[in-house]
């Protein structure tokens, strides 16, 4: 994401920003699958600042699950005719869409609703100090939604993109 066009930001990011009070601040809490199976914990909060809301959960990955998927190839990269990519050390976050989860504020758990361990397990990491830009929140959300094509809105309608149930908070 270039820095004039950036719209995304880290909750603690923006210091006159912060969750509204009815709201529970998910951050620090466990995060599990449909299944009850660890995640990882929410880390931050992904704000759209023109549409003044949370639209990504920031979760930094549990150590069981990059350990379950360090030996799969992921995304296919060509190099000299061979294809292969493993995570490399510090992709350790994945974002998920703010609809896509329950909250659960007695035990303090997230819950993501309808994604299971193994499409967690799968889906593409990236660097909390490089962030990521359209096409990894695009890539995400295929992962997280395969039949659903309405990710493939352009750049220029960036705020279509969230405006889905899978964005929707509440």
């Amino acid at each position: 994401m270039k820095n004039k066009d950036k719209n995304l930001y880290r909750l603690d990011e923006l210091s006159d920003y912060k969750v509204a009070s009815d709201y529970s601040d998910v951050r620090g809490w466990k995060i599990v699958d449909a299944d009850n199976r660890t995640i990882g914990k929410v880390d931050n909060l992904w704000v759209n600042k023109d549409m003044q809301r949370v639209v990504y959960l920031d979760v930094n990955v549990d150590k069981e699950l990059i350990e379950d998927s360090k030996n799969e190839v992921h995304d296919a990269i060509s190099n000299n005719n061979v294809n292969e990519f493993m995570y490399k050390d510090g992709n350790s976050h994945i974002i998920i869409p703010i609809g896509s989860v329950s909250i659960n504020k007695d035990t303090k758990i997230v819950m993501a609703n309808s994604i299971g361990y193994d499409t967690f397990r799968k889906t593409s990491r990236y660097n909390q100090e490089q962030n990521f830009d359209r096409n990894y929140e695009k890539k995400v959300f295929d992962s997280y939604y395969p039949n659903d094509k309405s990710s493939d809105v352009s750049d220029a309608d960036e705020d279509s993109f969230y405006n889905r149930r899978e964005f929707d908070g509440r």
